[in-house]
């Protein structure tokens, strides 16, 4: 009776997730259990074929494909460069992690929820890309390039926009800083193992007062979030 009941609550669980999956994707998905491993993050699962570091591999790569064959066509008449930086814009890691949390994939993916670092992390970006690799496992390249485009590029990934965009926060923060006579610094506050993972604290510094700090799994990430909160707190334009 009670291996009945669990049984009866797992099919009932699927059939919740597989709703609010195919809400997200637009279409039922065939392989359940390659989208549950795609929205599991190692924060719960350890192992390499239960959580969703592969697929994100792999959807950074079948991503990358798309975003370069829509910008190849786009623009016919631009160099190798131009493509190459319009492809960093569409991609960067907290585009990613906004495009996730617009399409409810924080609802669905399966995560430590009393980890405070991750709430202020992109792992919803990683995960979009896990999702990717999921949907071109499940249902092949040809749909996942269509799946990408009118899921993600037509309704977020604006390039006419794109293209005024300098990609690197940082840039921006150091141009204002050289502007008006201050000094800008990027330092390490803290570095701990959490999760099995590095997390950084990266802090923005100017004339060596600290006016922002945000965490991160990798430096980069972390002096770009940080960079973008003295932005926002020194309403710069």
């Amino acid at each position: 009776m009670r291996f009945f009941f669990k049984f009866f609550e797992k099919d009932a669980e699927d059939k919740t997730f597989k709703i609010q999956l195919t809400n997200i994707l637009g279409f039922s998905p065939k392989n359940l259990t390659l989208y549950k491993t795609a929205l599991s993050h190692r924060s719960m699962r350890e192992g390499a074929d239960e959580n969703n570091e592969r697929l994100e591999f792999l959807g950074d790569a079948v991503l990358s494909s798309v975003i370069a064959h829509y910008l190849f066509k786009k623009y016919p008449y631009k160099g190798e460069g131009f493509l190459t930086e319009m492809r960093s814009k569409m991609v960067n890691r907290q585009k990613l992690n906004e495009i996730a949390l617009k399409m409810g994939l924080k609802k669905i993916t399966i995560y430590n929820k009393f980890d405070s670092a991750l709430k202020t992390s992109q792992i919803f970006g990683n995960t979009l890309e896990a999702l990717i690799g999921a949907v071109y496992l499940d249902r092949g390249y040809k749909q996942t390039k269509t799946w990408v485009e009118e899921y993600m590029i037509y309704p977020h990934l604006f390039a006419d926009d794109l293209e005024s965009i300098d990609i690197n926060i940082k840039n921006k923060l150091y141009g204002w800083a050289s502007r008006n006579g201050k000094l800008l610094e990027f330092i390490t506050i803290n570095e701990k193992i959490e999760n099995g993972r590095r997390l950084f604290t990266i802090g923005a510094l100017i004339d060596g007062e600290v006016v922002a700090e945000a965490k991160g799994f990798n430096k980069k990430d972390a002096s770009q979030l940080a960079a973008q909160q003295a932005i926002d707190k020194l309403a710069i334009t």
